[in-house]
């Protein structure tokens, strides 16, 4: 039975979602990465896509949950059994000529996403596996797709991608109502439908076939190399890789629109998809009315409640820090009654064990098989050659920054060693895995200047633009942090506990004890007043959050890390 795919020339608007899918069908050295909420179309825009191919060309989904022998493949252990050995071709060789699509890429494993960028990029794969090795031909289309609610990739894979955008579902009734209407004709006759698209269809593939045959003929100008350089340089990007995307896509929209020369349209057309995912963004980026870095003022406003004068906000660069890693333990899991961990230093390799698995762990069979063969030269199974594979951990920490912005650290510029210390705790603890979150609290209230995402990045640029000025309002941002809290967290908190803005028209110091003695996750807090002048108070606000207390003019690699593992 033939089963239809919803056409590409059906598909209702995102004209920058189609571009992108039809430069990579001229050049497959340009891979997509789609970032968008669930049901905005990605996954029918990337089976579309195939069906605009040569004939013949393969669509291969990756599942989320592959193992690197699968999808690069690895022995054959049917071949094995038989007392032969063999490697087997995985889905990278599938998908040779085709789309290699990846759903839900930022929760594959980064080794995963490096192998299959590099095939992607160079179109050829290797793999050495059990004493074999081999090589082949991948040129694929690589499609990722990704709902940035779920977390983000790390820079350095991100760059990778040689496009990218953000795809929204149309907000307009009218709209929305026709593309579901033409999905339930679509539905209803399948056949019928993709008839009335077919001459589009035809078109679309004429113009691919005949673009990918010259390509390879359209030399840039000087003049147009330079440009490329500017824009992405204006852009504020470093990495050379979107010199060289913009370059290709260029080309390809020349190829596609007949032409063997490049315009200046051409490179305006493709450069915000290579921009996208690489130029500097600024979450938490002072707005045109914030003083610029360092910015003093000789304005002295007053608190309406108080009457007391209040320095003006003013932003301090970090100064250079350096601090441990942290990590929550699991006696300290334990002691909070939070049923996770992700103490993944605990976790150990493959290992090797006759007396059989631990709880959790489980058999490795191509491991297994393969130590076996190479003792007996058969393929018998040997207890005491049984490999099994620990538990893995399913995620990584979330680090909760809360930073103390009032006035008070304005006093000396203490400001500035707060945000040194707060950068350096995230570049010293976060990895990949991990998410990073950032509160800000001062003035009236505190507020989350960064929701819990996987890119450390931002979160520096979040802490380096902080402005510093006004009230502490401590109680509201130990409440905001506890929203924030999951069975992963570790929070950080720097402060010099002047808490004076309450939540409940009470004391502000006792609504602040309070909302600490709620948290239920690992914690520091790091006591930034000058000289120990809150010592007692940083104590009896440690105490309520169970956490450990450091002041920041002591904290070292090796006085902390004496504090958080007696």
């Amino acid at each position: 039975m033939t089963t239809h795919d919803y056409p590409f020339a059906a598909i209702i608007g995102q004209p920058e979602l189609k571009l992108a899918l039809l430069l990579a069908s001229v050049d497959w050295r340009l891979s997509v990465l789609i970032k968008g909420d669930k049901g905005s179309g990605k996954s029918t825009a990337a089976r579309a896509l195939a069906d605009l191919l040569p004939a013949g060309a393969p669509f291969v989904n990756l599942p989320i949950g592959t193992t690197e022998d699968r999808l690069l493949g690895g022995l054959d252990l049917a071949d094995a059994l038989k007392g032969e050995a063999r490697l087997k071709q995985g889905l990278i060789h599938d998908a040779h000529g085709g789309v290699l699509y990846i759903d839900e890429v930022n929760l594959l494993s980064d080794a995963l996403t490096d192998a299959l960028l590099d095939a992607a990029s160079s179109g050829r794969y290797y793999v050495e596996r059990d004493g074999f090795s081999a090589s082949s031909a991948a040129r694929f289309i690589l499609l990722g797709s990704m709902n940035i609610e779920e977390g983000s990739l790390r820079p350095q894979l991100l760059d990778r991608f040689a496009l990218s955008l953000d795809v929204e579902t149309p907000r307009a009734a009218e709209d929305r109502a026709l593309i579901v209407q033409s999905r339930l004709r679509f539905d209803s006759d399948p056949v019928v439908f993709c008839t009335e698209f077919e001459a589009e269809q035809e078109r679309l593939r004429q113009a691919i076939v005949e673009a990918r045959a010259v390509i390879a003929g359209i030399q840039p100008a000087a003049d147009v190399l330079r440009e490329i350089s500017q824009r992405v340089t204006e852009a504020g990007v470093r990495s050379l890789r979107a010199d060289l995307a913009t370059l290709r896509a260029a080309i390809a929209h020349a190829a596609f629109a007949g032409r063997m020369e490049i315009l200046p349209e051409d490179i305006e057309a493709v450069l915000a998809l290579v921009l996208h995912h690489r130029s500097k963004r600024n979450p938490a980026a002072p707005s045109a009315s914030t003083p610029s870095l360092e910015q003093s003022s000789d304005a002295a406003p007053r608190d309406s409640r108080t009457g007391q004068v209040e320095t003006k906000d003013r932003v301090f660069s970090p100064e250079a820090r350096q601090a441990p890693e942290l990590r929550p333990t699991l006696a300290d899991s334990l002691a909070r009654g939070r049923t996770a961990t992700v103490a993944r230093n605990n976790v150990t390799s493959e290992t090797n064990r006759a007396g059989g698995a631990a709880k959790g762990d489980s058999l490795n069979v191509v491991a297994s098989f393969t130590r076996s063969f190479r003792k007996t030269g058969s393929a018998s199974l040997l207890s005491e050659s049984l490999v099994f594979r620990p538990p893995t951990a399913s995620g990584g920490v979330r680090f909760i920054f809360v930073v103390d912005a009032s006035g008070s650290q304005a006093a000396q510029q203490r400001m500035r060693a707060v945000k040194g210390v707060a950068v350096a705790l995230l570049e010293s603890s976060a990895d990949n895995l991990d998410e990073v979150a950032v509160i800000s609290f001062r003035g009236a209230k505190a507020e989350v200047v960064l929701a819990p995402c996987r890119n450390a990045d931002a979160a520096v640029r979040a802490l380096e633009f902080l402005p510093t000025g006004g009230r502490t309002p401590l109680a509201h941002a130990l409440e905001l942090a506890g929203s924030l809290v999951n069975p992963a967290s570790f929070l950080i908190l720097l402060t010099d506990g002047r808490a004076n803005v309450s939540l409940t028209g009470a004391d502000p110091w006792a609504d602040a004890l309070a909302a600490a003695g709620k948290l239920t996750c690992s914690s520091v807090v790091v006591d930034s007043s000058l000289n120990g002048a809150g010592k007692a108070s940083m104590a009896a606000l440690a105490s309520a959050m169970r956490a450990t207390l450091i002041h920041l003019d002591e904290l070292s690699d090796g006085a902390l890390m004496s504090v958080l593992h007696p």
